[in-house]
C-alpha cells in the first residue's frame, strides 16, 4: 500500500500530526513507532501515573544505549579530553516524551518567537503561534485570550492552598525574597512565582497519545498506528524521498509514501537525515556515506536548557501529602542581572521529593534552569552508517560563558534561601546535588532499593546528627554547601561537572532562511533540495525557547498540520 504520509516516529509530534492529517478522510496515514503501544485502558500505570519519576527511570520507554556527553569538549583534543558519556533518557513509546516527561505545560517568551523570525523563519512570531498554543489546551482554570478551552491536553493548576508544607514554605521565601506572585503562569509572561502549569487531569498524565490518538481516532480507516516498529532506511527515487524500510516484531518491511515526516526528535531526526546521505558532506564520506544533499546544518547546533540542583532535607511534616501524587508544586521565573538578556531568562522548578523512594521522599530541590540559553555548539555525529549503533550526542551545555554564570549565580541565590526561617522551619541540611549514575542506579524501580531506601529513611529521620553523618559519607558528592558558597572555584567546577540538560533536546534540524547555509528546512519543515521529505519535531527550532519543550513541539506540529492540509 501507498499512503499519503509516513510519520516516522509516534511522540508528540507525531500524535498531533497522525490525528491532524488523517482527519482528512481522503489523507492514509501510517505511523511509525519505535516502542510500544499505550492504548487507552492499557496505558502502563507508571506512565499514567501523575508523579513522573518512575517513567523517566524505566527502561522499558527509553532507547537504553543511548548515551550523551553534556560537558563542554576541548577543540584542541576533541578525542583525548572528552568528557565521560551520561545515560540518557530519550522515550522510545508512543507519546514520545510527552509520555515520561515532567508534565510540564509552559510556552515561552513572545520574545523567543520574535527571535525564530529573526533567524529566518517567517510566520513564526508570537501572534502566529500563540493560535496554535491555543489550540493544543483545554484549560481547565483559566480562560482568556491567553487560553484555550476546547484542545486536546488538558493544563491544570495545583492552587496554593493545596500545596504541602514545603512548597507553601518555599512560597513564603520567594515572597520575602522580592517575587511577585503570579496566579497563572501562561497568561502573561513575566517574572514571579506561580503554580506549575501541567498536562494533566483528574490525577492522571495526559500524554500527546492520550489526548491525541484517542479511541475515536483510532478507529479512522485511514490511519494506520504501528508500534514495535523501527524505521532503519529513507528510501529515494533521485532526490525525493518515497519510503521507508523498517523492522516490524523483528521482521523487515517496506512502505511508499507520497511525503515522508521524520518526528523522531532532536536526536534521532538528525540521525536519521545523515545515515541518509543527507548532512555535512565530509563527515558522511568519512564514514562511506554516499553525500544525497550537503546540508552542514543537519545535527548542528543542537541545544538544551542547562541545570543544577540545591537540594535539602524535608522535616516529616512538611513532606507531599495524600492530596496529590505531583511533587512539583511551583516555579519561578526571573531575570538575572547579565546584560542583554531577556526577560525571565532563568527558570527554578521546586521539587518537595526527589524520587519514588522512601529517601527521595525526604529531599526535595530547587530544579535551575537557564531559561535562555546562549550556548549553541551542541552537535549529533554517526560513528556508524549501521541504524543499529546510537549517534554521537555532545551537548557542549556550557560553551557559552554567559550561562556559566548564570547558573553559578542561581546557585548562590537559590542555595541563600535557605537561610531565611521559611526554609528553615521545613528543611536542613542543604547541599549541592547532582544527577550522576549513584542517583540513577538507587532509582531504579527494584525491590533492592525499596529495601535499602527504606532503611536509610529511617536513619535519616533520627537524631540530626546522625543525619548529617550520613548525608556527608552516602548522599553528598564530592562539594559540600560550604565548599561552594565560599570558593567560587570549587562552585565553577560543582557547575561544569554537575550541569546537565533538562531533557529538552532541540534545535538540530533548524528552520532558516534559504540564504543561510547551516538551515535544514524552511518555515514548513520541508528539508532543503529533497522532495517529499519533512521534518517537524524540536529538532527545527530556530532556537530553543524559554520553556520546557513539549508544548511549543505540539504547537509546531499543529502549525505545520496546518500548513500540509492547506497545500505548503
Amino acid at each position: 500500500m501507498t499512503y499519503d504520509y509516513i510519520i516516522v516516529g509516534g511522540g508528540s509530534a507525531g500524535s498531533v500530526l497522525a490525528n491532524r492529517l488523517s482527519a482528512r478522510s481522503s489523507n492514509k496515514v501510517l505511523v511509525c513507532e519505535a516502542g510500544q503501544d499505550t492504548p487507552h485502558g492499557k496505558v502502563p500505570k507508571v506512565i499514567s501515573d501523575s508523579y513522573p519519576g518512575t517513567a523517566y527511570l524505566d527502561p522499558r520507554f527509553h532507547w537504553g544505549e543511548l548515551k550523551v556527553t553534556t560537558q563542554v569538549i576541548s577543540h584542541n583534543n576533541p578525542d583525548e579530553d572528552r568528557p565521560p558519556l551520561r545515560k540518557y533518557e530519550q522515550a522510545r513509546v508512543l507519546g514520545g516524551g510527552s509520555s515520561i516527561n515532567g508534565q510540564m505545560a509552559n510556552r515561552g517568551a513572545p520574545t523567543d518567537f520574535a527571535d525564530w523570525e529573526a533567524r529566518g523563519a517567517p510566520g513564526w512570531g508570537w501572534k502566529d503561534v500563540l493560535p496554535y498554543f491555543k489550540k493544543v489546551e483545554r484549560d481547565m482554570d483559566f480562560d482568556g485570550p491567553y487560553h484555550g478551552r476546547s484542545g486536546n491536553i488538558p493544563v491544570r493548576r495545583i492552587m496554593p492552598e493545596l500545596w504541602n508544607e514545603h512548597a507553601k514554605a518555599v512560597g513564603d521565601a520567594f515572597s520575602e525574597a522580592g517575587y511577585e506572585y503570579i496566579e497563572d503562569q501562561n497568561g502573561e509572561f513575566k517574572d514571579g512565582y506561580f503554580p506549575i502549569t501541567i498536562s494533566n487531569a483528574f490525577e492522571t498524565r495526559v500524554s500527546a497519545a492520550v489526548g491525541y490518538l484517542d479511541p475515536g481516532t483510532r478507529t479512522r480507516s485511514n490511519l494506520t498506528i504501528s508500534t514495535n516498529t523501527q524505521v532503519t532506511e529513507l528510501l529515494f527515487e533521485g532526490a525525493k524521498c518515497v519510503g521507508v524500510k523498517a523492522l516490524v516484531d523483528g521482521k523487515n518491511q517496506e512502505f511508499r509514501a507520497n511525503e515522508v515526516i521524520m518526528s523522531s526528535g532532536a536526536i534521532h531526526s538528525p540521525a536519521h537525515l545523515l545515515r541518509a546521505g543527507i548532512g555535512p558532506a565530509m563527515q558522511l564520506q568519512d564514514l562511506g556515506i554516499e553525500v544525497r544533499n550537503h546540508l552542514p546544518g543537519v545535527g548542528q547546533r543542537l541545544m538544551d536548557h542547562p541545570s543544577i540542583a540545591v537540594a535539602s532535607f524535608v522535616k516529616p511534616f512538611a513532606r507531599c501529602n495524600d492530596f496529590t501524587r505531583r511533587h512539583i508544586m511551583l516555579g519561578l521565573r526571573y531575570t538575572s542581572e547579565t546584560e542583554e538578556v531577556p526577560q525571565g531568562d532563568m527558570f527554578v522548578a521546586v521539587a518537595s521529593k526527589s524520587s519514588w523512594h522512601a529517601v527521595g521522599e525526604q529531599i526535595a530541590s530547587f530544579l535551575l534552569f537557564v531559561n535562555k540559553t546562549y550556548s549553541e555548539n551542541g552537535q549529533i555525529t554517526l560513528s556508524s552508517k549501521d541504524w543499529r549503533v546510537e549517534p554521537n550526542v555532545d551537548f557542549n551545555l556550557l560553551s557559552d560563558k554567559r550561562d556559566l554564570d548564570r547558573l553559578m549565580s542561581g546557585f548562590r541565590a537559590m542555595a541563600g534561601l535557605h537561610d531565611l526561617p521559611a526554609m528553615q522551619n521545613v528543611t536542613s541540611d542543604p547541599f549541592p546535588a547532582s544527577y550522576g549514575d549513584k542517583v540513577r542506579q538507587v532509582g531504579m524501580l527494584t525491590k533492592k532499593n525499596e529495601i535499602l531506601t527504606s532503611i536509610m529513611a529511617k536513619l535519616l529521620d533520627g537524631p540530626a546528627a546522625l543525619r548529617r553523618v550520613l548525608m556527608d559519607k552516602v548522599i553528598l558528592d564530592e562539594f559540600s554547601l560550604a565548599d561552594v558558597m565560599q570558593d567560587d572555584e570549587k562552585l565553577e567546577a560543582f557547575v561544569r561537572k554537575s550541569a546537565v540538560g533538562v531533557w529538552h533536546a532541540s534545535c538540530s534540524c533548524r528552520m532558516g532562511a534559504k540564504d543561510d547555509p547551516m538551515a535544514v528546512t524552511d518555515n514548513a519543515g520541508r528539508v532543503r533540495g529533497i522532495d517529499g521529505l519533512r521534518v517537524v519535531d524540536a529538532s527545527i527550532f530556530p532556537v530553543v525557547p524559554c520553556a520546557n519543550t513539549n508544548f511549543p513541539t505540539m504547537m509546531v506540529a499543529e502549525k505545520i498540520s496546518d500548513a500540509i492540509l492547506e497545500g505548503h
